[in-house]
C-alpha cells in the first residue's frame, strides 16, 4: 500500500490571495469595518455637503469651519465606529460578551476608514460634481 501525501501546492497570484481573504474575511473583522464604513459614508456626504456649501458663497453660523469639521469628522467616525463595533462584535470565544477587545477592533478599523472616505470624497467624488 502506497502512502500519498497532499499534492504540490499550487502557487496563486496576489490578486487570488486577496480575492480568497476578502471573500472569507472572519465575521469580526467584516462587522468593525462594515459599521466604520457606514458611519464614514453618512457623515462624510454630510461633511461633503457642508463644504460645498461654503463653496456656494453660503452663509453659515461661525463661518468657515472646515478644518473643525474635518478634525470632528475623524473624531466622531472612530468613536461611533468603535461604539458601534463593540455593541454588534462580541468578543472571540466568548459569545454574547463585549469587552474592550470588540472596541479596540472598531477603533483600528475606524481609523484608516475615517481618512480614505476623505480622501475618496474629496479628490474624487468632489472633482467628478465639477467644484
Amino acid at each position: 500500500m502506497s502512502e500519498r501525501g497532499p499534492g504540490p501546492v499550487r502557487h496563486r497570484s496576489w490578486l487570488e490571495v486577496r480575492w480568497r481573504q476578502l471573500n472569507t474575511a472572519p465575521p469580526p473583522v467584516f462587522r468593525a469595518v462594515l459599521s466604520s464604513l457606514l458611519v464614514a459614508v453618512v457623515l462624510g456626504v454630510l461633511f461633503l455637503a457642508y463644504d460645498l456649501a461654503l463653496e456656494g458663497g453660503a452663509t453659515l453660523p461661525g463661518g468657515d469651519l472646515r478644518t473643525p469639521a474635518g478634525v470632528a469628522f475623524v473624531i466622531a467616525v472612530a468613536g461611533l465606529g468603535a461604539w458601534i463595533t463593540y455593541l454588534v462584535v462580541p468578543q472571540p470565544g466568548r459569545p454574547g460578551v463585549r469587552s474592550g477587545w470588540s472596541a479596540a477592533l472598531g477603533l483600528f478599523a475606524a481609523l484608516p476608514i475615517a481618512y480614505l472616505t476623505l480622501v475618496v470624497l474629496f479628490q474624487i467624488v468632489k472633482p467628478l460634481l465639477g467644484r
